[in-house]
């Protein structure tokens, strides 16, 4: 390896070398065997006509590398000698290269011996533990570094998960001498990257959650989902109860029977929602709707969604007529976008897929803010529509 220079110091030999450090080349190389030592600098010094003018500077500058080799200080880097002949000058000796010639004098330059050992004992457990993430241990030698002082119990965890693949525990359950649930939570970047390795993921037909969080994709549980609702007519309670949240699971196996289930996004709106004889009003789901579809007793219900009047809000409600095709939509038309125009605000990111699950009416104003015919990517956000809006838009709605 040559790394040129021009009147090189030693401080730019530490400076080469530390570059190599933080690009993990030098610890890279304890794992994959790359001769990396000894390293080679061409060393561009002063040329002929320099020489002659500054030649004062020129002796000075080899003095401060002599000073700084190994010669002198017995360790860092040896210098490589030529030989100049100037016609004014007569016979001088230059330094044409300077090489560190081991790892150890590497690392003594830049003070990074203490940290090698570290990874020299992390990257024998490794070796020992789990041989297969050698290779990963030489792609990001210094991100394993980071977290020397844990790595025996990073591998300690990772032990648990290949003995226990479909455990279908909460983390919160799983038991590891000297580690606790945080230690996990705060790691799991680092431990899906190396979990990935040394197992593989159950799939999301075995899994007993969903397989693209952290639990699901290694065989823990998931903390359930949720379903929240209210009961609007003042005179019917659940248990007692007019708001409830409840696991998904759970929410399907209730046997209700209102005349009309209301969905919303917005939580305050489901909040607020008005009272409505034999009604309950779902809300807070987002993209999650599909938490419904299991719901068999819906399917007895006039099913309104009130979402946003975006690109989104529409792909929503095509999601959930993907499920429960009859679904209305409540002030998700232009009339209501038209009215509150001072309301309106920026989409950032839209959707711009197809939703062929839309009537024509929200097909036609779906297309238009999708090709910003209103305006550059107008969004009129559900909470924003007026209260009496609201309430006169129930009083129309046919059931």
């Amino acid at each position: 390896m040559t790394i040129d220079h021009a009147w090189m110091c030693a401080e730019d030999v530490e400076a080469s070398v530390l570059k190599l450090w933080l690009k993990g080349r030098i610890l890279s190389a304890k794992v994959t065997g790359e001769a990396i030592f000894p390293l080679r600098m061409h060393v561009r010094g002063p040329d002929s006509s320099a020489l002659a003018a500054r030649f004062g500077d020129a002796q000075t500058w080899v003095r401060a590398l002599e000073a700084a080799s190994r010669t002198a200080r017995g360790f860092g880097f040896d210098l490589v000698w030529r030989e100049v002949r100037h016609r004014q000058l007569g016979r001088n000796r230059l330094p044409s290269e300077i090489v560190v010639p081991t790892e150890a004098d590497a690392l003594q330059l830049i003070r990074k011996q203490a940290d090698a050992k570290r990874f020299d004992a992390l990257a024998r457990a490794t070796a020992t533990a789990f041989p297969e993430l050698l290779p990963w241990l030489a792609r990001k030698p210094l991100l394993a570094l980071e977290h020397a002082a844990d790595w025996t119990r990073i591998l300690a965890v990772l032990a648990w998960f290949r003995q226990n693949p479909r455990s279908g525990l909460y983390l919160r359950q799983v038991d590891i001498p000297q580690i606790d649930t945080k230690f996990i939570e705060g790691r799991r970047g680092l431990l899906t990257e190396l979990l990935d390795v040394v197992m593989s993921p159950p799939s999301s037909e075995t899994a007993p959650g969903n397989a693209f969080t952290f639990e699901g994709r290694y065989g823990l549980r998931n903390k359930p989902a949720t379903v929240r609702f209210r009961l609007l007519d003042g005179q019917t309670l659940f248990a007692g109860l007019s708001d409830v949240s409840t696991p998904a699971e759970e929410f399907a196996r209730l046997d209700l029977n209102p005349r009309v289930v209301f969905i919303t996004e917005n939580e305050v709106n489901g909040l607020a929602f008005p009272p409505v004889d034999e009604a309950v009003v779902l809300f807070g789901l987002g993209y999650s709707l599909d938490l419904l579809a299991k719901a068999e007793w819906l399917r007895r219900s006039c099913l309104v969604y009130w979402g946003d009047i975006d690109t989104h809000g529409f792909a929503m409600l095509a999601r959930l007529r993907a499920y429960f095709p009859t679904a209305q939509s409540l002030l998700m038309d232009e009339a209501t976008l038209l009215t509150h125009r001072s309301l309106w605000v920026r989409e950032e990111r839209p959707f711009v897929g197809e939703l062929p699950r839309l009537s024509e009416a929200e097909r036609r104003l779906f297309e238009d803010l999708k090709l910003n015919r209103y305006g550059d990517h107008v969004r009129l956000e559900q909470e924003r529509i007026t209260y009496g809006c609201l309430m006169t838009a129930l009083r129309g709605l046919a059931l």
